[in-house]
Parts: structure tokens; C-alpha cells; sequence
């Protein structure tokens, strides 16, 4: 009885700390933010798109932060929030003019190499854009669900468990979709490791 009173306290205070956390908005934007962008960058190709469906994100988790349950992550609750306004905006095919404005548009990963860095040569930066280039070109070529889960799993470091949470999917169907898109990847990219 006492065990089960301290699992329900502990589940409780962990509750209140996540509606403290979501009531505070910009603290909840600097802290996820750019994890958030950096996902829903990837996921949809269109850095302006991709900051407005952040945006978006962020108001729809703060008009409904009483909504929240705390039975995930905050950044898991948020990543399955845009993961619905990607599917929203895809589903409604709102992007015909995003796709002819990603051609003039600046890359964020090229946006990126501007920045300097001490940490390592300008060949391996090279090497490193080439490789992303690669993976970004594979992963045109693979289903969306198998794209989402690859990028919420590489570029998020998400674990398994959370990316099933904000899929709303079985934790063995994110499994088989991040077999399959690595599989493809590299085959494309070619290095099988």
C-alpha cells in the first residue's frame, strides 16, 4: 500500500513539474525549440515552413498544456504535436508554393557551414556536408513514416519507446520502419556498416 502511495506521489509531483514547465512559455521555447525546428526542418525540407509549424506547435501546446497528462516527456508530447501539424499541413497539400520557394531558398545546412568552428578541418566539413547531402537525397526515396521515425531517431536522438509515444504506433512498427529506412539509406549511400 505504502509503494503503491509513493508511485502515485512521485507520478504526481512529476505532473505538476511538466504543467510549471509548460506554463512558463518562454522558457519552454528556448528549451525546445531548437530541437523542435531542427526536426520539422528535416522532416518537410522548408526551413520558412518549418519555423512556422514550430510556431504553431508551441501555441497549440500552451493553449492546451491542461491537456497534459505527463504520462511522456515534454519534448515527446511536443515532437507528436508537430509530428500531427507535418501530417496537417501534407494531408491539406498546402505546400505547392513552399516547394517552388525551397528552390531559391536558403539550405539550413548550408546556412550552417557559414558558422566557424575550431573543432574540425575545413575538409572534414566538406565531407561531413557531402555525407548529409547523401543521406538527406536517400531519405527522399523512403515512405514518410520511415522518414520520420529515421530523423526522430538520428537527428533527434530519440529512443525507441518516445518516438513510438509520438507516433502514436507500436513501439515494433517504429522497430520495422527504422530497419527498413536504414536499410535503404544504406543502400543508396552505400556503405553497408
Amino acid at each position: 500500500m505504502q509503494i503503491a502511495l509513493n508511485a502515485t506521489m512521485s507520478d504526481v509531483q512529476a505532473a505538476d513539474r511538466s504543467s510549471s514547465e509548460l506554463d512558463d512559455i518562454d522558457a519552454l521555447v528556448r528549451t525546445y525549440r531548437p530541437r523542435l525546428l531542427r526536426f520539422v526542418t528535416f522532416s518537410i525540407g522548408d526551413p520558412d515552413l518549418a519555423e512556422s509549424i514550430t510556431q504553431d506547435c508551441f501555441l497549440k501546446a500552451y493553449n492546451g498544456r491542461a491537456k497534459f497528462r505527463g504520462d511522456c516527456a515534454v519534448n515527446t508530447w511536443l515532437t507528436s504535436i508537430a509530428l500531427n501539424l507535418i501530417r496537417d499541413q501534407q494531408r491539406l497539400q498546402k505546400f505547392r508554393f513552399w516547394r517552388q520557394a525551397r528552390a531559391t531558398a536558403i539550405n539550413v545546412n548550408d546556412a550552417a557551414n557559414f558558422l566557424p568552428s575550431n573543432e574540425s578541418s575545413p575538409e572534414s566539413h566538406i565531407l561531413a556536408r557531402e555525407q548529409t547531402k547523401q543521406v538527406q537525397a536517400a531519405l527522399e526515396n523512403v515512405s514518410a513514416n520511415q522518414r520520420t521515425v529515421f530523423l526522430m531517431r538520428f537527428a533527434e536522438d530519440m529512443d525507441l519507446s518516445a518516438i513510438a509515444s509520438a507516433m502514436n504506433m507500436p513501439i515494433n512498427t517504429v522497430k520495422t520502419h527504422l530497419h527498413r529506412a536504414l536499410k535503404s539509406v544504406r543502400a543508396q549511400v552505400g556503405g553497408a556498416r
